[in-house]
């Protein structure tokens, strides 16, 4: 069976709070055996992949630019792009669900690609465009929500 594929999003810049939030994030994907998939850069992004890793898991950086080394030090699979913003289309497409956290316009052009795709959306303290994502409170229930929900994606 295959690993289930969690696409983390983002801000490039966070609070301490939301970097917390997101490294659990990162680490439940991990402990449950998911690949976590992201942007590959800093803030949510290098969270996320810090967490993972924190539980020797594996990460996903799909990178803006055409360097493999803008990775954060915590990306496993760096995929180089060139493509900037337009990369973000290909998070999405990797995923099997997102789990969005506080980012800019980069995380909602991400979570508008989800919902014109009908890919599942967990939102933790990010853009309220409620019904159409599922929100919670806490990185556990936004992990265990993502893991449910990506059983019935391929």
């Amino acid at each position: 069976m295959a690993k289930p594929r969690i696409g983390v999003i983002g801000g490039a810049k966070c609070t301490p709070e939301v970097a917390k939030l997101a490294e659990g994030v990162g680490r439940g994907i991990a402990e449950r055996g998911g690949i976590l998939l992201c942007g590959g850069l800093g803030g949510v992004m290098e969270a996320a992949c810090r967490g993972a890793k924190s539980a020797d898991g594996f990460t996903v950086g799909i990178l803006p630019g055409g360097s493999a080394q803008k990775a954060n030090p915590w990306v496993d699979l760096p995929i180089v792009t060139n493509l900037g913003e337009a990369r973000n289309i290909i998070i999405v497409r990797s995923s099997q669900v997102l789990i969005a956290l506080p980012g800019e316009y980069g995380t909602l052009s991400e979570l508008s690609f989800a919902l014109k795709l009908g890919l599942p959306v967990v939102g933790l303290s990010t853009w309220d465009i409620s019904p159409l994502i599922h929100k919670v409170e806490t990185w556990r229930e936004a992990v265990d929500l993502a893991f449910r929900l990506a059983q019935g994606v391929q």
